[in-house]
């Protein structure tokens, strides 16, 4: 049985070349780390998509992260609920399509802009209200990388509202408040997350960790 994946990989021999000699020389430059064997393939990943190894450090996980996050990709129609449309673009759709799955994201709509103007908040807060609302976050895989004040809705809507998603890859990216956006998510319990501790993150690393997981998902399904 070959170990390539044929969905979540380069389509080209070519290219899965420079994917996997890519992975080897982080491997190799990042040597020893503490993640598990589920772990490193997504923060491997995120490493990859931006040049960074300090991810191999900044890059935090609930236990059951990715356990969770595996379960609702394989279980089959799984969201993604994203704080930007970059994160819905930026996933593969042919990648999301092999396990059912859809994106959604409110940011720019008018309800939620005129709701935010309302009520002095930003979009990013009313779209994770309207999502909540619309029944979407329970059982999504919900991405964060651009909006802080996104994740901290999130956060409330779990503690106060009951939302409970299969999984918050919480990473956005900024000065105000991404930091603390971050530790917040991460001192929930009943909730898995994955995030990026400090100000580092984005869309990108976003992207790339749901990525990881998808294919991490597809080798599961070829055993």
């Amino acid at each position: 049985m070959s170990t390539v994946n044929t969905v979540t990989e380069q389509l080209t021999a070519a290219g899965q070349a420079i994917e996997h000699d890519s992975f080897a020389i982080i491997d190799r430059e990042v040597g020893s780390h503490n993640y598990t064997a589920e772990q490193w393939p997504i923060v491997r990943r995120m490493i990859h998509a931006n040049a960074d190894f300090d991810f191999n450090c900044l890059t935090d996980f609930h236990p059951d992260a990715v356990s969770a996050g595996l379960k609702a990709i394989l279980g089959g129609g799984a969201r993604v609920v994203a704080d930007v449309e970059m994160i819905c673009v930026g996933l593969s759709q042919p990648r999301l399509k092999h396990f059912g799955m859809g994106t959604h994201q409110f940011i720019s709509d008018a309800d939620v802009i005129e709701q935010a103007k309302a009520e002095n908040t930003t979009r990013a807060v009313q779209a994770m209200r309207k999502a909540h609302r619309l029944g979407l976050i329970g059982g999504a895989i919900v991405g964060i990388g651009n909006a802080p004040t996104a994740l901290i809705e999130l956060v409330r809507l779990i503690r106060e509202e009951g939302a409970r998603p299969a999984l918050v890859v919480g990473m956005p990216v900024g000065f105000v408040s991404a930091a603390e956006s971050k530790d917040l998510m991460a001192e929930v319990n009943d909730v898995p997350w994955i995030v990026i501790r400090g100000r580092k993150g984005g869309s990108t690393l976003v992207v790339a960790t749901i990525h990881a997981l998808l294919g991490l998902a597809e080798a599961e399904q070829k055993k």
